[in-house]
């Protein structure tokens, strides 16, 4: 606080900005001594912030928004106050792990034919976890189509995806991936796509991704990974690269958070083919990707 004054200032920002920490607190039943030891600001910042008595610092307002699981813009903005029951909720799903995301996303978002996800699934994960043939096998088990988007790339470009990253580089094929999305997106509402692993880096074509398709992260061990890749024929992963293994491994460290935004999840590590495509089949009967199918 820069203000150390006990009255309170009749500044709207300073009053609203009380006004929304007292009721967020209240909203999650949060003694402000728990509020302080939660956000490291002392009770009596606290009891200054509440009342209006001063201006807090940026860097200690943060510290409070994170603690009472909301943004610094939603105490903040003009617009009214979120409720008790949204804040409530909002803390809860911070709170939750990845899995009951995904299930809480699955349930609010739109399964008709014309809502955001249509019935249109997306399969992610890196390269050897099986997206393609679970993909392939589960979409001619539902009778719908089944796409890569790699592929879809290369027809649009005229010219395989490691001539497009040499000819217009990564943000030039980034640009393209997120066209072509957009374009599977405009003229398929009930199918399968399978996504290369690293279009995770990019927020906004990731971002359209989950909003508009049921997402299933296809998953295995780093062995297996390696293992499928070479199977494919293609034995870079190894050549002259004795630390191969070691890279795979914090690849998928680093891309793990985003893989599990994603609604669901299928291992494939030590199953049988057939037994992951049943899994697969299973996830989207239970969480109702497409209608009308049985397992």
């Amino acid at each position: 606080m820069t203000d150390q004054s006990n009255t309170p200032t009749d500044n709207p920002l300073i009053q609203r900005l009380a006004q929304r920490v007292r009721e967020a607190r209240k909203a999650q039943k949060l003694p402000r001594r728990t509020l302080s030891d939660r956000s490291g600001v002392s009770p009596r910042y606290l009891a200054q912030l509440e009342t209006g008595q001063g201006n807090i610092s940026i860097l200690l307002l943060a510290r409070v928004a994170d603690a009472l699981g909301v943004s610094v813009s939603a105490l903040l903005a003009d617009d009214a106050p979120l409720s008790d029951d949204t804040l409530r909720v909002a803390h809860l799903f911070q709170a939750a792990g990845p899995e009951v995301q995904g299930r809480v996303r699955a349930m609010l978002a739109p399964h008709a034919p014309g809502g955001a996800r249509a019935q249109r699934i997306c399969l992610v994960g890196l390269r050897g976890a099986g997206k393609s043939t679970l993909g392939k096998a589960a979409a001619a088990a539902l009778g719908i189509p089944f796409l890569e988007l790699n592929k879809l790339i290369e027809e649009h470009a005229g010219m395989p995806v490691s001539e497009v990253m040499g000819l217009y580089g990564q943000d030039g094929y980034r640009d393209l991936e997120q066209e072509v999305l957009d374009e599977v997106i405009q003229s398929e509402n009930r199918m399968i796509l399978a996504v290369g692993g690293g279009i995770v880096a990019e927020p906004q074509t990731y971002t359209t991704l989950l909003d508009r398709f049921h997402t299933v992260w296809v998953r295995t061990s780093p062995a297996e990974h390696m293992a499928r890749v070479r199977a494919q024929g293609d034995l870079r992963p190894m050549k002259d690269n004795p630390a191969a293994m070691e890279q795979l491994k914090a690849l998928l460290t680093a891309r793990t958070p985003q893989y599990e935004r994603a609604q669901a999840q299928v291992d494939t590590a030590n199953r049988p083919v057939q037994s992951s495509v049943n899994d697969l089949l299973a996830v989207i009967a239970k969480h109702r990707f497409v209608e009308s199918i049985s397992v």
